[in-house]
């Protein structure tokens, strides 16, 4: 539901610095160029993203320098490969800290995200890569899956002082027990949310008041304002302009660029959708999660438990790609 006009001191801006008025935006890609162009205020990466940077070209240094640092880390095999994979990561974050004034977010590998032990360590490595290179942990996120293992994994983070981006985000339980334990910020997936319902429901879309990854923000927003949580929602994975302008007032919304791109020649008018000045009204009471009554909310709703799991295979897959590249460089 709307919940104010257009500004008149807005006419004639493009859809993009209107939405900019309510949302800090983010970029959602590991492409320098688009970074540039769209200047956003953070940027998020993830393995899929990383594995399309680093078969171009033109980031080969960073490429090349990740293979040398794991080389000269002491570590062989595996231990030497994850190393490298790490620092690649790293690397392509500090390239787009130089183009942000804000955060990066940088991914803890997610064949990790059943291991709260392993995600820890990992991610205090690459925090201890970002400080090596002169960057304080302060402008770094480390991405999570939203997995019971990894809400336990930001719990010590956090108060460790490195903050957490919880993704692969799909259901309200997950976002409950994320602010639960202080998580930074949280990455609800709104496309594809949308895109298991389409399939589900045997439908080809649905107007964006009516969008199923829509609704499940707007709920998790309302709630965590209502009850006075510091965690930032940060909506996620986008398949339309609509979706993304049915959440103008969220937190943060990351965007691909092409979605930036389409807004700023647009000047389609932006209306408040959310507002935390109104997110008490039909919020729901308090709950509080449990490791079984997590699990046990999780395990009930259908669409979380496969995106999840899917999302998980997702980028494990897409890892294994990279780890090939890296490993084929490591042995030349």
């Amino acid at each position: 539901m709307a919940t104010e006009s257009p500004k008149k001191a807005r006419v004639g801006a493009s859809t993009l610095k209107q939405l900019e008025e309510y949302t800090q935006v983010v970029a959602d890609t590991g492409d320098f160029e688009a970074m540039k162009e769209f200047t956003p205020q953070d940027a998020t990466t993830n393995p899929s993203l990383l594995l399309k940077a680093a078969e171009m070209p033109k980031y080969s240094a960073l490429f090349d320098d990740a293979i040398r640092y794991g080389k000269e880390s002491g570590k062989s095999g595996q231990e030497q490969l994850d190393v490298t994979m790490d620092k690649l990561a790293v690397n392509f974050g500090l390239e787009i800290l130089k183009l942000v004034p804000g955060l990066v977010s940088t991914e803890v590998d997610a064949r990790l995200s059943f291991d709260t032990g392993a995600n820890i360590e990992r991610a205090r490595r690459i925090i201890a890569m970002y400080e090596e290179a002169g960057v304080k942990r302060d402008r770094i996120l480390i991405k999570l899956a939203t997995t019971w293992e990894g809400i336990k994994a930001a719990e010590v983070l956090e108060e460790e002082g490195i903050h957490c981006n919880m993704t692969l985000l799909f259901s309200f339980a997950q976002a409950v027990a994320a602010a639960q334990v202080g998580a930074t910020l949280i990455s609800p997936f709104v496309g594809r949310i949308l895109d298991w319902y389409k399939a589900s429901e045997g439908v080809d879309g649905y107007p964006a008041a009516e969008d199923p990854g829509v609704l499940s923000v707007t709920r998790i927003y309302n709630y965590y304002k209502a009850h006075g949580h510091d965690t930032i929602v940060m909506g996620a994975s986008f398949r339309n302009v609509d979706e993304i302008l049915q959440l103008a007032g969220c937190d943060k919304l990351t965007i691909a660029p092409k979605f930036l791109d389409a807004m700023s020649k647009s000047t389609t008018p932006v209306i408040r959708q959310l507002d935390p000045s109104k997110a008490a009204a039909g919020a729901e009471e308090k709950t509080v999660f449990t490791e079984s009554s997590f699990r046990f909310a999780l395990n009930e709703d259908a669409m979380a438990t496969e995106k999840l799991a899917q999302g998980i295979r997702g980028f494990s897959a897409d890892l294994r790609k990279l780890e090939a590249i890296v490993k084929k460089a490591i042995e030349a």
